[in-house]
């Protein structure tokens, strides 16, 4: 068994806003393993700035895996603790090496093409004529949940357009998220979330910068709109300090990237501490290439969770690559009969 390793840039149709700046490009690393003339590809879906494993020593790692891959998945995994974008890429690669088809990681209703997930249409952030284009736009492909991304224009602009939706839709015809991305200060947040509420919406992601628990907890616990963590699971690895951060902060909702958070295993885990504690979850891809996000969708599948998830197909880049995954009237489908076109 060999295994190497190859840099991808993946350049955007159009910059994409976030609260942390403009993205124009996005790295990603795929990792291919060759045993017996049979080959299995992953994805190392990393994001600069975000992602825990965004270290000086990544591609050093990726040569230790290389070098290492004899070791097999389990002990990989077990290895890449603080690598979890590389743990993710490792479990893709053997469970695609081990498939009949490449691509085909999770056989299911899904990959047949029987059944469908259901996603919610994200808006980019940007000026309000580009985000209230955007929203037309998804209400129009049949969408009946969005999910804005907020904090880079005025407040108040943002809730206008909030106040434009529910004056043509009720809560139930369009569910409504936000993501603040950590943009609110944890003098203002409380004060946001109750103008925020009033325009009936299902979440907020991450309304204040991770890592301040004690206030975190206390807008769970006061919120009259409920709070998703996404940001504040990135860089926990230990299973016992997941089961602290969801006991202390007790969120409404999780958000699991599994590129951020250890792959499917690290996912699984997650699940099942939510689950424990009664705590809403649902799965979103992290701007991976059509190769990582069909495999999350695969996975994501095989979970039955019926609440709308963050999967797109990965039609915000110029170079990616031709799959069979396609959205009609918010759902995601694979087409069976397409073929994928992977020429790196």
């Amino acid at each position: 068994m060999k295994a190497t390793y190859k840099k991808y840039l993946l350049d955007f149709k159009q910059p994409s806003g976030t609260s942390r700046g403009i993205l124009t490009q996005k790295e990603t690393w795929f990792l291919q393993v060759e045993d017996n003339g049979k080959i299995g590809i992953g994805e190392c879906g990393l994001l600069r700035g975000l992602s825990a494993d965004d270290r000086p020593d990544y591609e050093e790692k990726l040569q230790w895996v290389c070098q290492n891959i004899h070791l097999g998945k389990e002990a990989l995994w077990e290895a890449l603790s603080e690598f979890p974008s590389i743990q993710m890429g490792v479990e893709m690669a053997f469970l695609s090496l081990a498939s009949k088809n490449p691509y085909d990681l999770f056989p299911s209703e899904f990959t047949r093409g029987e059944k469908s997930i259901p996603i919610n249409g994200l808006i980019w952030m940007g000026d309000e004529g580009f985000m209230k284009q955007q929203i037309e736009e998804k209400i129009e492909q049949g969408f009946t949940c969005i999910k804005l991304k907020i904090g880079a224009i005025d407040f108040e602009k943002e809730l206008q357009l909030l106040h434009l939706i529910r004056q043509h839709f009720t809560p139930e015809q369009i569910e409504i998220r936000v993501d603040a991305n950590g943009a609110f200060t944890p003098e203002e947040a409380e004060q946001k979330l109750k103008r925020l509420a009033e325009f009936s919406l299902q979440s907020i992601e991450q309304p204040i910068r991770q890592g301040q628990a004690e206030v975190m907890a206390q807008l769970c616990q006061n919120t009259s709109l409920p709070i998703a963590l996404d940001e504040e699971l990135i860089g926990v690895f230990d299973k016992k300090e997941k089961e602290k951060v969801l006991i202390k902060i007790q969120p409404q909702y999780i958000i699991l990237k599994p590129s951020f958070i250890g792959g499917f295993r690290g996912t699984d885990e997650w699940i099942a501490l939510a689950e424990k504690y009664q705590i809403g979850w649902w799965i979103t891809s992290a701007l991976e290439s059509n190769i990582g996000l069909n495999a999350i969708a695969q996975y994501t599948y095989t979970k039955q969770n019926t609440m709308p998830q963050g999967l797109g197909t990965g039609g915000l880049y110029v170079n990616n690559f031709p799959a069979p995954l396609e959205v009609r009237k918010g759902q995601l489908f694979y087409n069976p009969h397409e073929r994928w076109e992977v020429n790196f």
